[in-house]
């Protein structure tokens, strides 16, 4: 199988603790280049002005849970923050998409980390609970699939043959690497990935297995991705899933994967996440944005505005790149910040998926 040329980003170190940190999207208006250029630059002068003035005096706490693959963002961010705002105290917790939504809905929670948009049951929880939020796209993942560094077989998969690996048909009947390819060898196949919570477990079943939640019960699940890097690296017959970050940190340790899609559309043979394969969406379909959401309620204090203006400011896209993850692009930065500064409420997916969706076109 052929392999499509791609950019390496520069790898940068990070650190993915899971303890608790003590630290703490209306499209685009039509027009000309001209008025859309003069918005954005209003967009950034007016956080950075914003944020210059309040960090003179912020105080108070944010409290953040939720995904463990937008987790590394929100650190390196809350970090960041606080360093500028030593008033300013935020709070990063990790119980999964799922959980952190859970923690949200009832109230418990500023902000809410997510890998993929709110759910309908989700969306009802927080209705009834009168809770009010603004959906904000943050950076960009690439759903990557690993095998252990031992591993001298396999060097890309089809999306076929990894729906036949995570089916639920498959539990307990694929369970050797030459069931899933006959030139594979006669090796027992482990597999890691996330658990139920977890929105990477959502999107991967949909576009892999072809439908939310539907996979094999018999692997070892964790909300913890570091649990699965772990397992992964620790037994030769392994594959996982995770978001990039996670490969980025553990690289020595692991394998990355390359896939094809079958879609000539989306370039011919085998894909690695990049950057630039994500940019020019030919990786496909485990490409995928990545969500904070914000109470509107909360957003209405000034240390959780001007986070959320930290956040969203291009200036700190330098620390998506740095902990593992692909920024914004330029429309869409700005339809993030004039979503946030309008205060949208809702969500423009309506509990939908994000698969083959144009953010810029989205919002």
């Amino acid at each position: 199988m052929t392999f499509k040329t791609q950019i390496t980003r520069q790898r940068l170190p990070i650190r993915l603790s899971l303890v608790t940190l003590a630290l703490t999207l209306t499209a685009c208006g039509g027009g000309s280049n001209q008025a859309s250029n003069s918005n954005q630059a209003s967009n950034q002068e007016e956080t950075k002005a914003s944020s210059e003035t309040a960090s003179q005096n912020l105080n108070g706490t944010i409290a953040i849970d939720g995904s463990s693959t937008v987790f590394p963002i929100t650190e390196a961010m809350a970090e960041e923050f606080q360093r500028e705002n030593s008033g300013a105290r935020v709070t990063v917790g990790v119980s999964g998409t799922g959980g952190g939504f859970k923690k949200f809905c009832n109230g418990e929670t500023d902000i809410s980390d997510a890998s993929r948009p709110i759910k309908p049951s989700e969306i009802e929880a927080c209705q009834q609970a009168g809770i009010d939020y603004i959906e904000i796209p943050v950076a960009y993942d690439a759903l990557s699939v690993v095998v252990n560094s031992q591993n001298d077989w396999l060097e890309c998969l089809t999306t076929e043959e990894l729906k036949k690996i995570w089916r639920p048909e498959a539990q307990g009947q694929i369970t050797n690497w030459n069931q899933v390819r006959s030139e594979f060898p006669d090796r027992e196949l482990s597999l890691y990935g996330p658990g139920t919570d977890s929105g990477t477990f959502d999107y991967f079943t949909e576009v892999i297995v072809g439908e939310d939640g539907a996979s094999r019960g018999d692997y070892t699940a964790s909300e913890d991705d570091n649990v699965i890097v772990q397992g992964v690296t620790n037994d030769q017959g392994a594959l996982g899933y995770f978001g990039l970050a996670y490969y980025e940190e553990n690289q020595e340790q692991l394998e990355l994967v390359a896939i094809d899609d079958g879609n000539p559309s989306n370039g011919e043979g085998c894909v690695r996440p990049s950057e630039q394969t994500v940019n020019d969406s030919t990786y496909q379909p485990l490409a995928r944005p990545l969500f904070i959401y914000v109470k509107e309620e909360a957003a209405q204090r000034p240390a959780v505005q001007e986070f959320v203006n930290y956040y969203l400011s291009q200036e700190n896209s330098e620390l998506v790149s740095q902990v593992g993850y692909i920024p914004l692009t330029e429309p869409v930065y700005q339809a993030a910040q004039t979503r946030f500064k309008e205060r949208k409420t809702g969500t423009v997916f309506e509990g939908g998926s994000t698969a083959g969706v144009d953010l810029s076109d989205a919002l």
